[in-house]
This record gives structure tokens, C-alpha cells and sequence, in this order.
């Protein structure tokens, strides 16, 4: 399990996560990318405890993975275990994704859609 961790802190980087954002932006669907930025911008805030960061970083970092239960590629549902990770991920840390976090997202999804 240790290891795993270790594994999953070492598949996570900004620069990736914010690539892969980009890169899926026409494919996952907005919900899956409001998921995403409400994930990230709460890990951002200094008040996050470790362990939500923890369970924000693994979920993210499943995200950016080129392998997941079901590939990406496949039109309609490649996102779908995306979409159920970051909803697990977000329940736990649901404290922590307050108003000013799903407004900081709303600001960048206008931006971008």
C-alpha cells in the first residue's frame, strides 16, 4: 500500500494534470473537468489537510493515468471510471470544496467553454 502511494505521488505533476485538462477538454465532458478543477483548486488552498490533499493528488493522478479500467479512447464511456474516481474523491474531501473553490472553477470553465 506504501509503495502504491509513492507510485501514485510519482504519476502526479501540474504540468501533467494540466495537460491532460487541455488535452480532454472536448471528450470528457464538462463534468468530468468541473471535477477536476474543484480537485486541484482545493489541494491549492493552504488550509487543505494533508490526508485530502492525499485523496485529491490519487484521484487527479488516476486521471492523468494513460491506463485506467476503462480506456479513454472508447466514445461515451472512456471517462466513466474518471467521472466515478474524482465523485469518490470529492465526497471525501467535500468540506474542503467550498464556494469560492466551485466559483474559481466556474471562472476557468467559462474561460475555456
Amino acid at each position: 500500500m506504501q509503495q502504491d502511494k509513492h507510485a501514485l505521488a510519482n504519476i502526479y505533476s501540474e504540468q501533467r494534470f494540466w495537460d491532460k485538462v487541455r488535452h480532454s477538454l472536448k471528450t470528457t465532458g464538462t463534468e468530468v473537468i468541473r471535477k477536476c478543477l474543484w480537485l486541484y483548486y482545493a489541494a491549492q488552498k493552504p488550509e487543505t489537510p494533508l490526508w485530502a490533499k492525499t485523496v485529491v493528488y490519487s484521484a487527479l493522478a488516476y486521471f492523468i493515468l494513460p491506463i485506467d479500467a476503462i480506456p479513454d479512447l472508447l466514445p461515451g464511456i472512456g471517462y466513466t471510471d474518471d467521472l466515478i474516481v474524482l465523485t469518490a474523491a470529492i465526497a471525501s474531501v467535500s468540506l474542503y470544496v467550498d464556494e469560492e473553490i466551485k466559483e474559481l472553477a466556474a471562472e476557468k470553465m467559462r474561460f475555456w467553454f
